[in-house]
């Protein structure tokens, strides 16, 4: 009696085709949790260079987000202790490649940093600070700024963070979680402060 040892071709083609099937059907997700933990990450590496930023211009030069005005202004600020390699101004530069930023101001300026990471605010930006004593919520938000971080540049999928199951980045959901991070993030801003300005950005900071 002959013994056979090892597979048919036939066998080894369905076992194949098996693998191909399930490769199919989970690489998205890895991609999709891969791509959203690069974001979450470079989210967190932004918020403190900026930041450290504004930390280290009040220890060097005195001043912080709540002197903004004519003389100091972001941009210098921010130039003098960041890595900006170019700036554009305009409202083009974000809102030309997202929708979902139809209400971005007009005057608006964007900082490109070496390592990918965009900041874009206002033009207009005076004095950005909140009232002494005062709480961080959504109904007093005092002279506090608002801007927005993009963890990679142009690159996409220039898409702002949202609430899992809310069509508008601005929604609030008490119990908001994202599983799926994207790469743009509202902040606010103000004294020595840069924090999430949206309950789908503090979800993905301060999330596990």
């Amino acid at each position: 009696m002959t013994k056979r040892f090892g597979f048919t071709l036939a066998e080894v083609l369905i076992t194949l085709g098996i693998i191909g099937v399930v490769a199919a059907m989970t690489m998205p997700t890895l991609i999709n949790q891969t791509n959203g933990a690069q974001y979450k990450a470079a989210y967190k590496k932004a918020l403190s260079a900026l930041s450290q930023a504004v930390t280290l211009n009040v220890a060097l030069d005195d001043w912080s987000f709540a002197d903004v005005d004519a003389d100091n202004t972001i941009q210098g600020m921010l130039t003098s202790r960041m890595n900006v390699v170019r700036d554009e101004d305009g409202a083009t530069n974000l809102s030309d490649y997202t929708n979902d930023l139809e209400d971005i101001a007009t005057d608006n300026r964007t900082l490109f940093f070496n390592d990918s990471i965009m900041f874009t605010f206002p033009v207009s930006t005076d004095g950005c600070s909140r009232p002494e004593g005062a709480e961080l919520t959504k109904g007093n938000i005092g002279d506090q700024c608002f801007g927005y971080i993009d963890v990679n540049g142009l690159k996409g999928p220039n898409k702002v963070v949202k609430c899992d199951g809310q069509t508008d980045y601005k929604a609030s959901a008490d119990d908001c979680t994202v599983t799926s991070p994207t790469d743009i993030y509202p902040v606010v801003f103000f004294d020595q402060s840069v924090l999430p300005s949206t309950d789908a950005a503090r979800a993905v900071l301060y999330g596990k």
